[in-house]
């Protein structure tokens, strides 16, 4: 039950589309422009640079925010595997994101609000890692779905290495469950960004470009 609760605590607070709201604080219906999706690269390249910049922190720590919930609520009753319910916490908040069902269950992508799991539940060298891996990809090719789809395969990777060098310390069988949810996390990412691949191979792709700021 703790684990179906986590990720309903999770998915309520992937449902603050911060994009969406951003945009329509002036007059813009993200979902219409662009892309048409309610993530950072869709805000930052219809909204501007800020816009980009609030959606991306705001959709990053909505993640944060129910991995904190959850250590409250089962901090003291389940410490033995409240590493687990972190993630499972952080799955809803991707699937609220990505599937609010106010929208019509038309959100984002995910990749900001994985980003706040990867704050949440790895530790700060593996933060960096993604940060860099994520930062030169970008930098080198321009293509932000480029390095949203490394990144994470990275944090999967990651998350494999700490479970097994102990760092979690829990119980094997709560670490396989981790390493599927991560796995489940990598293959949402690739579904949510197949549209993306087809023109990755192509050649076809978007460059990231920004707008004006508004």
């Amino acid at each position: 039950m703790e684990r179906l609760i986590s990720v309903i605590i999770g998915y309520v607070f992937g449902l603050l589309q911060t994009g969406y709201l951003y945009g329509k604080m002036h007059n813009v219906d993200i979902r219409k422009q662009g892309s048409g999706n309610a993530g950072t690269t869709n805000a930052l390249r219809t909204l501007g640079w800020k816009a980009g910049l609030v959606t991306l922190l705001g959709d990053a720590f909505k993640c944060v925010f129910a991995v904190v919930a959850v250590h409250l609520i089962y901090g003291k009753s389940h410490g033995d595997m409240l590493p687990l319910l972190s993630m499972y916490a952080g799955m809803g908040a991707v699937l609220g994101h990505n599937y609010p069902f106010y929208m019509k269950f038309k959100g984002g992508k995910g990749i900001a609000a994985t980003a706040g799991l990867i704050l949440s539940t790895t530790n700060a060298w593996m933060v960096v890692i993604c940060i860099a891996v994520f930062s030169g990809i970008v930098a080198g090719t321009r293509y932000v779905s480029a390095g949203s789809l490394v990144v994470v395969i990275v944090y999967l990777a990651e998350v494999v290495y700490l479970g097994q060098t102990g760092a979690y310390g829990i119980a094997q069988n709560y670490l396989y469950e981790m390493y599927g949810i991560a796995a489940f996390l990598m293959l949402s990412a690739f579904f949510k960004h197949r549209a993306n691949i087809k023109r990755l191979l192509s050649g076809t792709e978007n460059k990231i470009s920004v707008g004006k700021s508004k």
